[in-house]
């Protein structure tokens, strides 16, 4: 993965690890990113990560009902 560094101006009130936060989570939920990466980026562990998309109510799977119904026959 190529990083690349970005300089933004935060609103007041939101500290830098919130929008990191707040960027992985777009990143992952419109597929651009891994967990992995989105929880590296936000500087979380795996878990921790997913616990935060929950709390914003991003799935952390996202089966198309076909797959999901594949993933349960198994």
């Amino acid at each position: 993965m190529v990083t690349t560094d970005l300089s933004v101006e935060l609103p007041s009130g939101l500290s830098g690890d919130e929008a990191k936060t707040f960027l992985a989570i777009k990143l992952y939920e419109v597929g651009k990113v891994s967990l992995g990466q989105a929880a590296k980026i936000a500087g979380h562990s795996k878990r921790t990560f997913m616990e935060i998309l929950g709390h914003y109510q991003v799935p952390t799977f996202a089966y198309s009902p076909e797959e999901l119904r594949q993933e349960i026959r198994q």
